[in-house]
């Protein structure tokens, strides 16, 4: 792991995302709380917010956040990226690191946009960064080179586990994968209790049994090398309950709508991402 202790971290944009990835920096002691600037667009009351709980630097003076950062990572909405980026543009340097955190926006747009050719790393996480869960993708610029990488691999660590990806088209398929992900997740959840409701089982005791039963299988998947179907079959007896269970599941094609909805997350990304394209621009 790359040491970020002398490295100063610039967040443009104090949203979810922002706050995630500072928290968990902090909390494992990555950086300290002097080596962070925050700044947003026109929210005050959320920069002393952030301030007064991670005693960070938060300031609305756009170029003195710029410029103090080493790395620079940018969290705003999509739809905001042309206006936070032209924000920036004036007080950005080419030995500054630039992660995004953008869904859709790839490294070459953010490049056309900043008229620079410095170092991208683009990343996927989802919102489970917020309890130091997340799954991120990192797949680096044309610019960006393996000491970049590993600084990126470093701070999103800080909030789960990462992956590289070699190719930025793969961004998408993650995007409908891990991405997206957690909301599947809490799709079958609803069902489950849903489920438990309509068997005469209380809401709260179908929470805590819902909740225990993934924590286990994920634990479960993460301690062995076996495949999930390997795992299945180990809990599903010939002619018992489980069996019975799958053989629904499976009369409803659940596997195929679920693969489906992946696809469908992927292209959907895909479709966004030619809205920030260096052609359209």
């Amino acid at each position: 792991m790359t040491n970020l202790q002398n490295t100063k971290i610039s967040f443009i944009g104090a949203g979810a995302m922002s706050e995630a990835i500072l928290s968990g920096l902090l909390k494992k002691e990555i950086i300290q709380p002097d080596s962070v600037f925050i700044t947003n667009r026109k929210n005050d009351d959320r920069l002393q917010e952030i301030n007064h709980t991670y005693d960070v630097k938060c300031s609305r003076n756009t170029k003195e956040v710029v410029k103090h950062g080493d790395i620079l990572l940018l969290a705003v909405k999509p739809k905001d990226v042309d206006e936070a980026v032209e924000t920036i543009k004036p007080f950005v340097r080419k030995e500054q690191l630039f992660i995004s955190v953008l869904a859709g926006v790839s490294t070459a747009y953010l490049t056309y946009r900043l008229g620079l050719d410095l170092p991208i790393i683009r990343a996927m996480p989802n919102t489970s960064a917020s309890i130091g869960l997340s799954a991120t993708a990192l797949v680096p610029g044309k610019h960006a080179n393996d000491s970049h990488l590993k600084m990126a691999e470093t701070l999103f660590q800080s909030i789960g586990t990462t992956v590289i990806l070699e190719d930025e088209k793969d961004i998408h398929a993650v995007t409908g994968l891990s991405g997206s992900g957690p909301a599947y997740i809490y799709y079958f959840a609803e069902a489950m209790e849903e489920a438990a409701r309509h068997l005469g089982i209380s809401a709260d005791k179908a929470r805590s049994l819902v909740i225990q039963t993934i924590l286990g299988a994920a634990s479960m998947m993460s301690s062995t090398d076996e495949p999930p179907s390997m795992l299945r079959k180990k809990v599903t007896s010939e002619g018992g309950t489980t069996e019975a269970g799958i053989k629904k599941l499976e009369y409803f094609r659940s596997k195929d709508a679920l693969v489906e909805c992946i696809k469908e997350a992927a292209a959907r990304s895909e479709e966004l991402g030619k809205l920030f394209s260096p052609m359209k621009s």
